[in-house]
């Protein structure tokens, strides 16, 4: 007779049980879980409605459910299901044992063929993305795992973006990313090639598997990204000519002649040992009606990232919110954006204090509200502004910042 199944009662939607903290985030958790009926293991990403302050992060978080539903790839963290409460989601994914590629590297720098190896799955999950409309936008060793069998998993679909994004030229406009890995066009906000912006993060990745260390790093934000813009890098005296030549094609800051996922495909370095993956019955190309079930989640229909200035995913400790600062990318000279600055202070009344050459501060009145505003020169057409709330409340920055300051800077074709 068989054994009645037992499920606990504290089990998520009577079918999950949830484990140990895995790892956490600004406004997520993810935990090891339990299928109470089949024994699998699960990776539980939970996240609390109540931390989404912005409409951007509930942006990220319908797109993510709606790209990862629609990947099915050995070398792509897989997405099982969806559920939803009134107070938090929760993403059911597979749980993969081996942890982060980065904590791996991090211990220290891997051989030619072992980075070989990982690029070689990289490559194979990035251009099965490219090939259904999909572009990751935010690679990182971070966002790679590893299973139990030392294969490379894809995670973290929050930044991805989809064709139908793309504007009439052709070319993206959203600005994100993590900034060593963003390639430069990114920062000129000229609109990009997702495809392209992804060829150079997985170059950048490369570069670190094998070297160590980062290829463009700076403590100073703005130095990186002048490295960066300029594609100023040094290879380690141990790659490999191959590797260096290889590297170069994939660090190019032209994206025009940049190399693509067809041509890395071909090339000498990446092809020697390469297999492309053969899919099991698993990974089998999913129909509409087997994609994964989403519960409960009406109030989550599935709508395209709005587009936007807000460079906050660019930024590590920022969660895309203006409650508590924002950074964007200008053409006008940093002079210009200052006098705009203090036409609008001095309109609202707000007390100005100088902190630099490009600084300010804007105090109100009663002391109820302080902005402080720095302007960066990137390049010699570029400025990036930086505002953050110093003191107040959230939304009195944010209605100020909105409403009267952030429109007062789009000058310059910003």
């Amino acid at each position: 007779m068989p054994e009645i199944e037992h499920v606990p009662e504290n089990a998520l939607f009577g079918k999950y049980e949830l484990g140990r903290l895995l790892g956490c985030g600004a406004f997520a958790k993810v935990y090891y879980g339990r299928n109470v009926r089949t024994g699998q293991s699960v990776a539980i990403k939970v996240i609390n409605k109540k931390r989404i302050s912005s409409p951007n992060l509930m942006s990220n978080i319908k797109r993510e459910i709606s790209i990862m539903s629609r990947l099915n790839h050995p070398y792509i963290v897989k997405l099982y299901e969806v559920l939803a409460t009134k107070s938090k989601i929760y993403f059911v994914m597979e749980f993969v044992k081996g942890g982060e590629l980065f904590a791996k590297v991090a211990k220290g720098r891997f051989s030619e063929d072992l980075s070989r190896k990982y690029f070689q799955q990289l490559i194979s999950a990035v251009g099965y993305c490219h090939s259904r409309g999909i572009f990751h936008r935010d690679l990182k060793p971070e966002n790679l795992l590893l299973d139990e069998n030392g294969n490379l998993k894809v995670s973290d679909f929050g930044l991805s973006a989809v064709t139908d994004q793309i504007r009439p030229d052709g070319l993206l406009h959203t600005l994100c990313g993590t900034p060593a890995y963003v390639a430069p066009e990114i920062l000129t906000k000229k609109g990009y090639d997702g495809a392209k912006v992804d060829v150079w993060s997985c170059g950048v990745i490369l570069f670190v598997l094998n070297a160590g260390y980062l290829p463009f790093n700076d403590p100073n934000l703005m130095v990186m990204y002048k490295k960066i813009y300029k594609g100023e890098f040094r290879c380690p005296k141990w790659m490999s000519s191959d590797l260096k030549r290889f590297l170069s094609r994939l660090l190019d800051t032209n994206p025009d002649t940049r190399i693509t996922i067809h041509e890395i495909l071909k090339d000498p370095w990446f092809k020697k040992g390469y297999k492309e993956p053969k899919f099991h019955e698993e990974y089998a190309k999913v129909e509409k009606d087997e994609a994964p079930q989403i519960t409960s989640l009406n109030a989550f229909d599935l709508i395209s990232f709005s587009s936007g200035l807000n460079l906050s995913g660019l930024f590590e400790n920022s969660q895309g919110s203006v409650s508590d600062g924002e950074r964007f990318v200008s053409r006008a000279s940093p002079e210009k954006l200052m006098e705009k600055v203090e036409e609008v202070g001095k309109a609202e009344r707000l007390r100005l204090k100088r902190r630099k050459e490009w600084g300010v501060e804007l105090e109100g009145q009663n002391g109820n509200l302080g902005i402080a505003i720095d302007v960066y020169r990137l390049t010699d057409e570029l400025a990036v502004v930086e505002a953050k709330r110093t003191v107040g409340d959230a939304q009195s920055f944010k209605e100020t910042w909105n409403n009267k300051i952030r429109p007062a800077l789009q000058v310059g074709g910003n």
